[in-house]
């Protein structure tokens, strides 16, 4: 029964083996999502009450510096380690991170109890990064970890099953770890929930171990332990700006987190007028996550992802900016908080569901160094590139708001918003033919494009 499910959903899988190795990966994104997604509404909701919301394309864009000096600390260790001990080193970093933090924030005078908002208080910075860090550096090395014990046609049914587990984890991640739902009610609002999640990542990194000791080395397609001499991690950058096939798959990150990130922010001011307390607002950004997780799994599960495995990766590709555009039209007309919630929960759905496991089998027809290290600076330059740059555009508004008054100012910068929305994923469409174009070749000829 089971089988016939997998099979009617994802493909026929070729093997017992290979739903055991899927399974234990999605088990473990799953783990991992999970703690992420119960992190976010954190980083919002604490940095809100710590710093204030009209900072947050501020921190944005702060991130992004100082993610990029982790980012070549994370090149340094791919160097030197195994991807698995990589893992180790990352997650065991992260728990006490969280352990740190938990302290930190618990601490009345510059913690989560003193309720004066400040620009000055550097804890609220400093979590803000934190937590923006960990998805950039765990996610794309899951990613690349699993392309390596994968094969473009496995992919295909792969992915998505441990999309499908990573959705379970975003629903269940932010529904439990809460405050209000663990019943910690007293001055310190979320930060005991801080400490748990420090457990979370500890528990990813023992899955791994798992994983490493039950999948055959013969799964790999990519040897672990290659001791061939390896470049220097600047050649990851070097291949994104030289390679159009990588610098494609830059554009596709770029496009869709800058523009998330412009109706990301124009949702999360308005939950920040509408919530008073910090443990109130990271409470409905935990429902808006559930939520998010609930429809993104709904849509795996009457198979979106057959769009990429029966029409094609060009299909693929295309058909996420073309709903986005769907949905800023509708956050133009209709521009009010709830609605503005259903879009973001579309637009990430239809990115976790459909675009990230499309996106992730681009990698597969590509060397080592393009699936560790460029993929690295493009989630960098890609993910956390664009959020700056759609915090760029939402930096603008106040000083619009105060040029033209509140309700001019505040229709003008929708207009800018939804006109640099339209040209990034118009952007998207074209570069969508050239680099399915360019996958489909490699993949009919088993090459590799770069």
């Amino acid at each position: 029964m089971l089988g016939g499910f997998l099979t009617k959903v994802f493909g026929k899988f070729q093997s017992k083996q290979e739903v055991k190795k899927y399974t234990l990966l999605g088990v473990t994104f799953g783990v991992l999502i999970a703690t992420y997604w119960a992190l976010r509404p954190l980083k919002d909701g604490i940095f809100q009450s710590v710093v204030g919301a009209d900072y947050q394309p501020y921190a944005k864009m702060l991130s992004l510096v100082v993610v990029l000096g982790l980012i070549m600390v994370y090149g340094k260790l791919v160097d030197m380690f195994p991807r698995h001990k990589v893992f180790y080193i990352l997650t065991g970093c992260y728990a006490l991170g969280a352990f740190l933090f938990y302290f930190l924030l618990s601490n009345p005078s510059i913690g989560i109890p003193n309720t004066v908002e400040s620009p000055a208080r550097i804890i609220g910075w400093a979590w803000y990064i934190f937590v923006e860090s960990a998805g950039t550096l765990l996610v794309p090395l899951f990613w690349a970890f699993s392309t390596d014990a994968s094969t473009a046609d496995s992919a295909k049914r792969g992915f998505p099953l441990i999309m499908l587990c990573a959705q379970i984890g975003n629903i269940i991640g932010p529904w439990l770890l809460r405050a209000n739902r663990l019943g910690f009610s007293g001055p310190t609002g979320s930060a005991p929930v801080v400490a748990i999640i420090g457990f979370m990542f500890l528990a990813v990194g023992l899955l791994i171990w798992v994983f490493m000791r039950v999948t055959p080395k013969s799964e790999f397609h990519v040897s672990e332990e290659s001791k061939e001499k390896k470049p220097g991690f600047f050649d990851g950058l070097k291949l994104l700006l030289t390679k159009g096939y990588l610098f494609g798959i830059f554009l596709f990150l770029l496009a869709f987190e800058a523009v998330a990130t412009i109706i990301d922010f124009y949702f999360k001011v308005q939950v920040k007028n509408a919530f008073p307390t910090e443990a109130a607002r990271s409470g409905y950004l935990a429902e808006f996550a559930v939520v998010t997780g609930i429809v993104s799994t709904l849509c795996l599960l009457f198979g979106i992802n057959n769009i990429q495995r029966k029409l094609g990766m060009r299909a693929s590709l295309i058909a996420t900016p073309l709903l986005m555009v769907m949905g800023i039209v509708v956050w133009r007309v209709y521009p009010q908080m709830s609605i503005v919630f259903w879009v973001l929960v579309a637009f990430k759905a239809i990115n976790y569901a459909l675009n990230q496991p499309s996106i992730k089998q681009l990698y597969i027809p590509t060397s080592k160094d393009a699936r560790y290290k460029a993929q690295a600076w493009i989630e960098v330059f890609g993910s956390r590139g664009s959020k700056a740059l759609g915090s760029g555009i939402n930096a603008t508004k106040l000083p619009i708001m105060n040029a033209f008054g509140a309700v001019s100012g505040a229709s003008i910068f929708m207009t800018i918003a939804s006109v640099a929305s339209f040209g990034l994923l118009g952007l998207w469409v074209l570069v969508a033919f050239y680099v399915s174009a360019k996958y489909n070749k490699a993949v009919k000829e088993d090459s590799v494009v770069c």
